[in-house]
């Protein structure tokens, strides 16, 4: 319990010191940092993703009469599919996971005490594919129990985990299995989820976000060592490495940070596999894209107020620039609402000048600049995204509304997220409910 309240009483001193200290330096030392950390983060975002690309990407093999990746050994790999009323999906699911042009596979559905009729679809299914084979837990346990269950039933030493809506390339199995097989060291390798759902802004915006922002982070995250998480819906894992960290927790909201976080402590690397594609459905609307924002960064929150004991030693020195990128984040959080909260009140009442905000524009070109450069990361990772998704380029026109849309849903879900972790207890069990998966599933386009 005091353990608990001084990790609470850390956490809030920790977050208002530098709040604290950044508004005593005066207004355009705020202003500066608050428009110069995107800009110098788009930078690097940008040069470790062209970085990934020179060294490994454009020398790659691609295209319709590309082999599938060769694995030595023919080891069996074991897909995971976790699955709560899936009934609707899970059939396509199935379906891709055991087509894959690597023979040498078993597909394990786990029904996580389902109330549609998924436990009768996967029972329909087994009969047919004896590549397939079902369990079912009594009632619904969370994605890390059925994950779990389906690691203790699988006979392979590689698990590739997808969620129960996602639907595999067809060599994607074998390009995450591949860096397991040839480097002793590598714990997991997160694959490259495509989005399915566009038929709105907030869907659209989406595609383009997954390769702007979430592409180039992978890439620039694996070419300096660390990767803050794994993609939950697809990623392989080692057996030994889930072992020797004690599996997913049963506590955590996003179980793939957890584990991502869990397997790098304990020294394994992560890599990332931009040719191992799964076609994944996505919320369309505000409302949706709320929920799983706030969930996705409540867990975020959850793995760090959980380490940030632990990764003062030098033995964990690796995870500091991982670490420290994440506290700059939330500070640029924090930091935008209370110049946001500033500005608003100095409008109607007087305030000390130390604290006062005069306006919430940009210093000098800045503002420009850094729209510049945004529409320049778009552009590059475009660029480098073309090889998998047709008329990737398209997307510019609908990323350009990604600041607009969804820097302030992360800026609002980081500061709620946060909070909320800094204040809670006991953490309960982590269960799933069924979330937004879009107003209309685009069909799964084949790599070419």
């Amino acid at each position: 319990m005091k353990e608990r309240i001084f990790t609470k009483i850390a956490l809030i001193f920790m977050l208002a010191t530098p709040v604290a200290a950044l508004f005593a330096l005066g207004e355009e030392v705020v202003l500066g940092f608050l428009f110069f950390y995107p800009l110098f983060m788009s930078g690097f975002w940008m040069a470790g993703g062209m970085y990934f690309w020179w060294h490994w990407e454009r020398q790659w093999e691609w295209g319709p009469d590309r082999k599938p990746p060769a694995l030595p050994g023919d080891p069996l790999i074991s897909i995971l599919v976790p699955c709560f009323n899936e009934q609707e999906n899970v059939r396509d699911t199935l379906h891709y996971a055991l087509n894959q042009r690597y023979s040498n596979i078993e597909v394990i559905a786990i029904n996580d005490g389902s109330r549609d009729r998924t436990a009768e679809i996967l029972n329909e299914l087994a009969t047919d594919h004896p590549k397939l084979r079902v369990v079912h837990l009594a009632e619904n346990q969370g994605k890390a129990v059925a994950l779990r269950m389906g690691a203790l039933a699988a006979h392979s030493e590689y698990l590739v985990c997808i969620d129960g809506d996602a639907c595999l390339d067809h060599d994607a199995a074998a390009y995450l299995v591949q860096p397991l097989v040839q480097y002793p060291r590598v714990g997991a390798v997160t694959g490259n989820p495509r989005i399915r759902t566009r038929s709105t802004l907030v869907g659209k915006i989406q595609v383009g976000e997954f390769s702007s922002i979430i592409g180039l982070i992978k890439r620039t995250q694996r070419i300096y060592g660390q990767v803050f998480t794994v993609s939950g819906v697809v990623a392989a894992f080692r057996r030994r490495a889930l072992d020797r960290v004690g599996y997913w927790s049963l506590d955590m909201i996003t179980e793939d940070i957890d584990i991502s976080w869990k397997l790098q402590r304990d020294h394994w690397s992560i890599f990332y596999e931009p040719r191992a594609l799964c076609w994944i459905l996505m919320p369309e609307t505000l409302k949706g894209l709320w929920k799983q924002r706030l969930r996705w960064a409540q867990g975020g929150a959850e793995v760090f107020v959980k380490n940030v004991h632990d990764l003062w030693t030098w033995q964990h020195r690796r995870l500091w620039p991982m670490f420290a990128e994440y506290c700059l984040s939330t500070l640029w959080a924090y930091l935008f609402a209370a110049s946001i909260l500033l500005w608003l009140v100095g409008q109607f009442a007087p305030l000390p000048e130390a604290i006062r905000v005069h306006k919430l524009v940009p210093p000098g070109f800045t503002g420009l600049v850094l729209c510049a450069v945004c529409l320049m990361q778009f552009t590059v990772s475009a660029f480098i995204d073309q090889r998998y998704e047709r008329n990737s380029l398209r997307n510019l026109f609908w990323i350009v509304w990604y600041p607009m849309v969804y820097w302030m849903i992360n800026l609002a879900t980081t500061l709620v997220s946060f909070t909320k972790v800094a204040l809670m207890g006991q953490r309960p069990r982590a269960r799933w409910i069924s979330p937004d998966r879009g107003i209309h599933n685009q069909p799964v386009e084949r790599s070419e």
